[in-house]
């Protein structure tokens, strides 16, 4: 079987309409009927049932649908590979970022700009409560999150950016005055949970279901924005631990932020797909790797905390 011919069957069996597959593939519907019709002649066997109202797989047009689907996705991917490694690196890298720390990797941007003048770098946000669906959609090339990643379809890259810890707590709470508080600190206190379809593990290395001596740490309201965090944490529901940039880019009426002495660093590396890296993406990444992890430093003149 062809190619081309793959292409209209495997197009045929997602648009399910002769008129809207040779459309898209800019072939005349005739030459979409006899693929079809030279296919299901080879094979022996019918691969759709058309009446004047409908088109539908029959049950060994799905089989065959599957067992080819995932072979010509890779065969797409590797000529789309073999084209950019030809023409260079060019194009525009797609980057998922939480928030701001897409601002605290400039650095890294501006290398990779300078080191490859035909490629840009486009920023995205993706949130915790899911951060890896663009990526696998193919909507994103990379994504930058906290470790621990651990997922057999995605691959953990270089580390751009560490940072330390912080709690927040509302204003008047009895933390609020201390100038750090521990991880022990957040024994029995409640936290906001992170709404599905965010990996727990994941979430978990970053607030963690109980204090290093093993107490247990409680879960709060469901959220899947920072900002929904923060109005939890502003309307006395919750505590929360976050990275050290939110002091310099979160100021909120109500919400105090300590630093917590005795937390691990959060090591916010690239993330991409294990069997698909663009040659753009793949520069990224070794751009990035050369550069080396850069410790967050707070801007000078942060915003002031919130009444205590």
């Amino acid at each position: 079987m062809e190619l081309r011919d793959i292409e209209i069957f495997l197009t045929l069996a997602e648009e399910l309409h002769f008129g809207r597959t040779a459309e898209r593939l800019h072939v005349s519907q005739a030459r979409v009927s006899q693929a079809i019709k030279v296919q299901e002649r080879r094979i022996g066997g019918t691969l759709f049932e058309r009446t004047s109202r409908a088109v539908t797989l029959t049950p060994l047009g799905e089989q065959l649908r599957d067992d080819l689907r995932t072979g010509y996705d890779a065969i797409r991917k590797g000529l789309t590979r073999a084209a950019e490694s030809t023409r260079g690196t060019t194009g525009t890298v797609r980057l998922g970022v939480m928030g701001v720390v897409g601002h605290e990797i400039r650095d890294v941007i501006e290398r990779f700009t300078a080191a490859h003048p035909e490629c840009d770098v486009a920023l995205s946000e993706i949130v915790f409560s899911d951060p890896f669906s663009a990526l696998r959609a193919g909507d994103l090339d990379l994504i930058l999150v906290w470790r621990q990643v651990r997922e057999p379809d995605l691959t953990e890259g270089p580390v751009l950016l560490t940072e330390g810890r912080l709690m927040g707590v509302w204003a008047g709470h009895e933390l609020a005055d201390r100038s750090s508080v521990s991880m022990e600190d957040f024994a029995g206190r409640v936290v906001a949970h992170c709404a599905s379809p965010a990996l727990e593990y994941w979430i978990e290395s970053m607030v963690p279901q109980s204090t290093p001596s093993g107490r247990p740490v409680l879960r709060g309201p469901a959220v899947t924005t920072f900002h929904e965090v923060l109005t939890q944490v502003a309307g006395r529901r919750c505590v929360t631990p976050m990275n050290e940039h939110g002091l310099h880019y979160f100021s909120h009426p109500g919400v105090a932020w300590i630093p917590v002495h005795d937390a691990p660093l959060t090591e916010w590396a690239l993330v991409w797909r294990t069997d698909d890296l663009p040659a753009r993406a793949q520069a990224f990444a070794e751009v990035a790797a050369a550069a080396g992890p850069r410790a967050y430093t707070a801007p000078t003149g942060d915003p002031a905390q919130p009444p205590r």
